[in-house]
């Protein structure tokens, strides 16, 4: 069957074979893929994807200005060399492991369906628009039985320059139900990266979910693994895992090309600056609500509580830039600017 391709264009979801770029970034939507395409000046940049077999949507994969993949492609599209953990891990996307005691973060496919109700699934609704620079969708947030729990409206706003890639994700979440986020290390901005952003590594490391299940990481073949981290406070490598900081950036050489990823907290998301869930492994994420799981000198645990009808927005901004690393200090400039 021929899929069907067609450009969205705001509040409406109509069939067309063309229409004109608006500010340079383009929307193509296909249905049948159950994803959208993003282009910039012409040039694949990601999509927004929705498929039935995922227990949440993503930007994957998330292609450089340069043509450079920063995305792991397992488990969807796997490719030489890369390591098969944690099959939840799917190019951007955003949860947390503990909603009303749900583990929202750890679902897949491999999880054994007679653990299944301890999860919860994060589910596709509707594009709501696309329109300039900006794709809004919305998606129920709901447990094993399906019951909705928050809905969650998120802009993603993209922007681009010849050497330089940007998504804001906000997600603006309401409860429908009583809600409880309790502290966890299982959230909540998360970025699976490509084999090159990796830490070296010369042996196998064992990690432990919020449900006791343990993931080993195998080894990896190193040739061409050379990720390493910092953040705004001047931490690097492993050290910036745990850490509150305004930035977390991962630098990195593909294929000759310096590229650096950047991750900054908005000032308006809940316990600014966010913990660093960093791991030389590849997953590159920051989470607003990780609280003692990070930090053990807490005296007070971190929670959010919302009732029905209230509501809570979470904002990141992601940026691409290859052609030579960021400097510490432009990372502080693009912080600030973000943060006005």
């Amino acid at each position: 069957m021929k899929r069907l391709l067609y450009l969205i264009p705001v509040l409406a979801l109509l069939t067309a074979c063309h229409a004109p770029k608006v500010n340079n970034v383009e929307f193509v939507n296909d249905e049948m893929a159950r994803k959208v395409d993003i282009r910039i000046d012409g040039t694949y940049f990601t999509s927004y994807i929705y498929p039935n077999d995922m227990e949440k949507q993503v930007l994957w994969p998330i292609i450089s200005a340069s043509g450079k993949d920063i995305t792991r492609g397992f488990p969807r599209a796997p490719r030489a060399f890369e390591s098969t953990d944690h099959p939840h891990h799917v190019g951007l996307w955003f949860n947390f492991g503990s909603v009303n005691g749900l583990d929202f973060w750890n679902n897949s496919y491999a999880i054994p369906a007679d653990r299944k109700a301890l999860y919860g699934s994060v589910v596709f609704d509707k594009i709501i628009s696309a329109n300039d620079n900006k794709l809004v969708t919305l998606a129920k947030w709901k447990d094993h039985e399906g019951k909705t729990l928050m809905t969650e409206e998120t802009t993603f706003t993209f922007a681009g320059t010849a050497n330089e890639r940007s998504i804001v994700r906000t997600a603006k979440l309401t409860a429908v139900e009583p809600v409880l986020f309790k502290e966890n290390k299982e959230g909540m901005l998360g970025l699976r990266v490509d084999r090159a952003f990796q830490k070296p590594s010369d042996h196998p490391e064992r990690y432990t979910d919020a449900n006791g299940i343990v993931t080993e990481v195998a080894t990896v073949n190193n040739e061409g693994v050379n990720g390493e981290y910092i953040n705004s406070l001047g931490d690097k490598g492993d050290n910036v895992w745990s850490k509150r900081a305004e930035w977390t950036m991962l630098n990195g050489t593909k294929e000759g090309d310096n590229i650096s990823i950047l991750i900054i907290d908005w000032k308006g998301n809940p316990n600014f600056p966010a913990w660093s869930h960093a791991r030389g492994y590849g997953l590159f994420a920051v989470n607003s609500m990780g609280g003692k799981d990070f930090d053990k000198t807490l005296t007070q645990p971190v929670e959010l509580r919302l009732k029905p009808g209230e509501t809570v927005t979470f904002s990141y901004k992601i940026i691409v830039k290859d052609g030579g690393f960021l400097t510490a200090e432009e990372a502080n400039k693009l912080a600030k600017e973000f943060n006005k």
